[in-house]
């Protein structure tokens, strides 16, 4: 075993071990079994048929090793199994980290696409680079195919290994989602970063933690002594400010200030959109004017690239490929246009599913004849973020429509209530509710005029949607499609008919 992590238990045994998990079913010969206390049952209690399987030793916690009892493989527990557990992931596969340039970025909105955009950046500068985040895993532009254990984060072992892949594969830099759940589950603990970004701070994840107070502190684990060389933080965010503060007090990390007002490393200003979607403005920093392009609508994207840039620039990217490779950037599922043919309204499809996501996705969609706007709410999710985003949802729209997200095992009707109940209170627009996406998608395409625009928010990138038994294929931009040929074919679209 490792020496070092304040082990106990079978510490003297040597045992060769060439693969670990955290799940008993995935053990394979010559692993080694992590043993955590889950939501239901403790992993010790499948530490036998971890064994049957090939397991020839067991890490876990005090109470598993009590659970464990006399076993036929070493067993050791520690004080923080999961920090352990991701240091000994990165040793068993070779560090990986250190041998690339490390990128993390946090924040509730705005994370995917900032990591798309350090990609972009770091590929115009000739430099080969991976990316891991909520909708997927990459190496440029391959897609690495991957079973994913998180939706975000991959757990410690699954993710030493992907970088492992992505350094064999000739990468050299790596940008990362950091999700709270990855920082209160020590997921990143053994990673090292070069630079790490802080976005912004809403209401989610009220699931996972008790208070707003423990998801900001999850956050602010990323930007602790010892974590990164520099921290690069958009300083408008009152929970950025805090987090300024207490990086330039530890002082262990270099730090870089993003905003909008005086004082700051990196000032944006004066952006202005650009049709169809997209925008620019001005960044300046040492006194120097910088044109920041991007092909993404909305101030919130270019806050996103503003951040990017300064990152990038601290780990020694030049600004000329920097700001090429933020120009044409493009993120799957976030503010994803979706062409339909002649006469057809802009349809845009993006994961928005808070509050604030919601409001600035439609604010960068204003200026348009009419705004009609698709969403729905995620089911075992907090639930008290749904009449703000259903608020949201009407105060930027001419037309709400409250449909079906993830139900999972949530009632789909009892969801959208608690929307329609935010969008009615917010005395707007039309508000109408749709049962069934598919149907939600199809209304809004035949209400729509060719300058109309359609916004699909909530699932963005993802590809199927979950019901309580089972997950089925949806893809909002494939809908979109469908519908409009549909439509197409019956004369029904924006109020003609096949008699006119």
């Amino acid at each position: 075993m490792v020496a070092g992590l304040g082990l106990v238990g079978d510490t003297d045994a040597r045992t060769a071990v060439n693969g670990i998990t955290l799940d008993s079913r995935a053990v394979e010969d010559g692993w080694l079994y992590v043993a955590l206390p889950g939501s239901r049952a403790h992993g010790a209690s499948f530490a036998a048929a971890a064994v049957d399987a090939g397991a020839v030793a067991i890490l876990t916690d005090d109470a598993g090793r009590d659970l464990i009892g006399p076993s036929l493989v070493p067993v050791v527990a520690a004080l923080d199994a999961r920090e352990a557990m991701a240091v000994v992931a990165a040793r068993l596969f070779g560090e990986p980290g250190r041998e690339m340039t490390m990128l993390g970025v946090t924040g509730t909105n705005g994370k995917t696409t900032t990591v798309a955009l350090l990609q972009g950046g770091l590929l115009a500068a000739g430099v080969p680079t991976g990316t891991i985040g909520t909708i997927g895993f990459r190496l440029g532009t391959e897609e690495l195919r991957s079973s994913r254990s998180t939706v975000t984060t991959p757990e410690s072992p699954d993710l030493q290994a992907l970088l492992a892949v992505m350094q064999q594969r000739g990468a050299q830099a790596v940008a990362l989602e950091v999700s709270s759940h990855a920082m209160a589950l020590d997921r990143v603990d053994a990673i090292a970063f070069d630079a790490v970004g802080f976005l912004n701070l809403g209401r989610d994840h009220l699931d996972f933690h008790a208070t707003m107070e423990d998801y900001f502190e999850a956050k602010a684990k990323l930007f602790e002594p010892g974590r990164a060389a520099v921290s690069v933080i958009w300083v408008d965010d009152d929970h950025g400010r805090e987090l300024a503060s207490r990086v330039a007090a530890h002082g262990q990390s270099r730090l870089i200030t993003v905003g909008t007002g005086a004082g700051v490393d990196y000032r944006l200003s004066d952006y202005a959109p650009e049709e169809p979607l997209g925008g620019v403005a001005t960044l300046t920093r040492d006194s120097e004017r910088l044109e920041l392009r991007l092909t993404l609508p909305g101030s919130y994207n270019m806050i996103d690239a503003a951040v990017a840039f300064a990152m990038l620039e601290a780990v020694g990217v030049p600004a000329e490929a920097a700001l090429r490779g933020l120009e044409t950037a493009q993120v799957p599922g976030r503010m994803q246009r979706v062409t339909l043919g002649e006469g057809a309204p802009l349809v845009v499809v993006d994961f928005a599913h808070t509050p604030q996501a919601v409001e600035a996705a439609l604010e960068s969609l204003a200026g348009h004849d009419e705004v009609i706007c698709v969403l729905g709410c995620g089911g075992d999710r907090d639930p008290e973020k749904r009449p703000g985003m259903g608020a949201a949802a009407a105060r930027g729209s001419d037309l709400t429509i409250i449909t079906d997200d993830n139900p999972r095992t949530e009632d789909p009707a009892a969801i959208r209530a608690q929307a329609l109940a935010g969008a009615r209170e917010a005395a707007a627009g039309e508000t109408l509710e749709v049962a069934g996406r598919r149907a939600a998608i199809e209304e809004a395409i035949r209400r729509a005029g060719p300058g109309s625009v359609v916004a699909i928010l909530g699932k963005g990138h993802e590809r199927g949607q979950i019901l309580a038994d089972r997950t089925v294929d949806f893809d909002d931009a494939e809908e979109a499609t469908l519908a409009w040929w549909r439509l197409e074919e019956e004369g029904e679209r924006h109020g003609t008919t096949k008699d006119q």
